[in-house]
């Protein structure tokens, strides 16, 4: 099973950027897929976006499309979300996650298809 750290998250004001990171390691780490997730207070777990291991392809959900891209770093086997352009709405704890044998297509999977979690990051856009 990966091991799945994220980082990156805090306070931004409206309109502003955060870029977050989620390392991976572990003896499946560079297959299959790893998806972002985030939860806002009070509120269900909801998918962000998804980027494939093998080819790098990306999927995104229709309230972030145009303002979140997701990147990897295959050699530091690291995953980026940078985030611009920033609302409110946007408010949640960020999580990211991964599964070996999954791979993303013109959509975000379930959540229930990915395996391992990391810890998630708190990001808050507040004036």
């Amino acid at each position: 099973q990966l091991q799945l750290v994220e980082s990156g998250g805090g306070l931004v004001q409206p309109g502003g950027s955060l870029r977050l990171s989620c390392a991976a390691s572990g003896p499946t780490v560079g297959y299959g897929a790893i998806g972002w997730f985030r939860q806002a207070p009070g509120k269900e777990r909801e998918a962000v976006s998804c980027i494939n291991s093998s080819d790098g392809s990306t999927s995104y959900v229709t309230s972030v499309k145009g303002r979140f891209t997701v990147s990897r770093d295959n050699a530091k086997n690291t995953v980026f979300l940078q985030m611009n352009s920033l609302k409110p709405e946007d408010t949640a704890v960020y999580y990211c996650a991964a599964d070996p044998d999954l791979y993303c297509p013109d959509h975000v999977p379930d959540q229930t298809d990915f395996t391992s979690w990391g810890q998630g990051t708190q990001v808050t856009v507040s004036s």
